[in-house]
């Protein structure tokens, strides 16, 4: 019988993770690549836009996250707040790989309308990235997200993890980060695509220096 649809793709992410396991334990990569700046050292005020929170995750997240840094702010322009969280693993290992983001926000209490893969233009370098719409109650939220190491932006998890694999066996390495951007999208989510854009257009550069290469 033809294995379809969501069953072929959850059993081909299931197949790939149990690939990057074993090449992670075989290859054994153990030294970590550091960042080039602190994460929390990203600047508070990014082109137009200005930092006024920073969130400290409590200690059972982060017992699950096992990123080795992470910066989790809100930054402000005009009224609009874009929520942005980074965290970065120095060395993935079997057991501390990255998990999409998506895994946790139904968990709390969010449901997905729409789910899509898109492009970000970042003055010159194109983000490979995707675009989720959620809701709770009234609250609609707009969820833009990628994976980032080495260079490359990527949209999927199935190929972040493929990439994980190529690294480690290519240059034993396996350092990588997560990139989320969370937009208010009550009034529109064609506005809160375009006020996304904006604070990445602004904020990737000055993510990217602090990121190794």
């Amino acid at each position: 019988m033809k294995v379809k649809g969501t069953t072929a793709r959850l059993l081909a992410l299931t197949v790939t993770m149990v690939s990057a396991a074993a090449v992670l334990r075989a290859t054994e990569v153990r030294v970590p690549v550091p960042l080039h700046e602190p994460l929390a050292d990203l600047p508070a005020r990014i082109g137009g836009w200005q930092a006024v929170q920073d969130a400290q995750l409590d200690k059972e997240t982060l017992a699950e996250l096992r990123a080795d840094d992470y910066v989790s702010r809100t930054y402000v322009s005009q009224g609009v707040a874009a929520d942005l969280f980074v965290g970065f693993w120095a060395s993935q290992q079997q057991g501390d790989t990255i998990h999409s983001p998506m895994n946790c926000l139904p968990g709390a209490g969010w449901q997905p309308l729409s789910k899509e893969r898109t492009k970000i233009d970042a003055g010159g370098t194109l983000i490979d990235a995707n675009r989720y719409v959620v809701q709770k109650g009234l609250d609609k939220r707009l969820v833009l997200y990628w994976y980032q190491g080495h260079g490359r932006t990527i949209a999927s998890e199935y190929w972040s993890k493929f990439y994980l694999v190529a690294d480690a066996l290519r240059l034993h390495r396996s350092d990588a980060a997560l990139v989320r951007v969370i937009m208010p999208a009550s009034a529109g989510e064609v506005e809160a695509e375009q006020q996304g854009h904006a604070f990445i257009r602004a904020f990737y550069p000055v993510l990217d220096q602090h990121l190794p290469k």
